[in-house]
């Protein structure tokens, strides 16, 4: 069992060694929190855009059927 998750280990002991391995985690880590944030604020907008492109709609609606 130990020769299966040798390699394993240090295969992993070396990517956290390298800079460039910290450096990758890193930026994946920066594009995921970037990425969640986009997503909570599209949707937390989305509703609120639809609302108001929904009133913008009535108004024309409305100025159209006066005159």
């Amino acid at each position: 069992m130990n020769t299966v998750i040798e390699p394993f280990l240090a295969a992993l002991a070396r990517f956290t060694a390298s800079k460039k391995g910290q450096t990758l985690v890193e930026y994946a880590l920066i594009l995921a929190v970037i990425s969640i944030a986009l997503i909570l604020a599209f949707s937390l907008l989305g509703a609120r855009v639809v609302v108001v492109f929904s009133a913008i709609e009535n108004l024309l609606d409305t100025a159209q059927s006066s005159h």
